[in-house]
């Protein structure tokens, strides 16, 4: 194996310990009985210090790609959280993870990437599974949250963008300029909602959260969307809800459904066979 191809590997495998990470999120947040504005904000001020301690210091070089970075991700957060208030759970997922489409079509104008073939049935695959693993969950929902949602798929995937274009950059620090930016804005938006309940468990998950689930996950997305293109590293993202049922069935017990099984077969499945391939590729270039 050449060096190219093993520094896209490492960068695949980043990215998947990335969405392993953030598959995390429901199982913390079912312990947490706060509003989820002020779960945002501290998720993210908790993710801000962790990633402080690693940097040491906030060295923002500031560019169109950094700052379109921080608001894509930190737009992409809230709305989501909004989303999820507003239409079902099942339905915010599918139409946020459909963020792919939007960077396939970006990466081509803006970051002069090529999609190859292997990309294009993966991304087709992918969507497949999803509408598999959520089948049974899906309904109309209402129509803003579903927009909001969608919208959140159209700022996600800008995040991508944006932080692929910073090559020679940073992404951590656009990663924490972004964090910075949603805690403010949810924390201020928490002070005038009912005042939390401050259990042993719920600070704990919320540790969880601000450390494991976006901290460290930003240490591995740095990393991996430098040494992966753009559509690469959205479709491996959409490893993150095939994980959710291995948690629910882990604390739960509840058994996967036969849909649930073949459409995150169908995710994992494409997305490691397009790597593969893209690595080949490369291997003969």
């Amino acid at each position: 194996m050449d060096n190219q191809q093993s520094t896209l590997l490492k960068g695949v495998f980043a990215m998947m310990a990335c969405a392993f990470l953030w598959s995390t999120a429901g199982l913390f947040i079912k312990v947490i009985d706060w509003n989820p504005f002020l779960i945002a904000g501290m998720r993210s001020l908790i993710a801000f210090c962790f990633l402080l301690t690693i940097v040491r210091t906030v060295n923002l070089t500031w560019s169109w790609p950094l700052l379109g970075a921080a608001l894509a991700n930190a737009a992409t957060m809230l709305l989501f959280i909004t989303a999820n208030k507003t239409t079902t759970a099942a339905n915010a997922i599918l139409l946020q993870y459909l963020a792919p489409v939007f960077t396939a079509v970006f990466s081509v104008y803006f970051l002069k990437e090529k999609i190859r073939r292997e990309q294009v049935a993966a991304l087709f695959l992918t969507i497949v599974g999803m509408f598999l693993l959520f089948m049974d969950k899906l309904s109309t929902g209402q129509m803003f949250g579903n927009l909001l949602a969608l919208t959140s798929a159209f700022t996600f995937s800008l995040m991508f963008i944006f932080t692929r274009m910073m090559k020679e950059g940073d992404p951590l620090q656009s990663l924490m300029a972004s964090h910075a930016v949603t805690a403010v804005i949810s924390l201020t938006v928490a002070l005038f909602l009912p005042l939390p309940v401050f259990t042993p468990n719920a600070v704990a998950s919320i540790l969880a959260l601000g450390v494991l689930q976006i901290g460290l996950a930003s240490v591995f997305f740095s990393y991996g969307i430098k040494r992966v293109p753009a559509i690469s590293a959205n479709m491996i993202a959409l490893i993150e809800p095939v994980f959710n049922p291995v948690w629910v069935f882990l604390v739960l017990g509840e058994a996967p459904t036969g849909n649930t099984l073949l459409g995150g077969a169908l995710i994992i499945g494409s997305v490691m066979g397009a790597s593969l391939i893209s690595g080949w590729r490369n291997s003969r270039v």
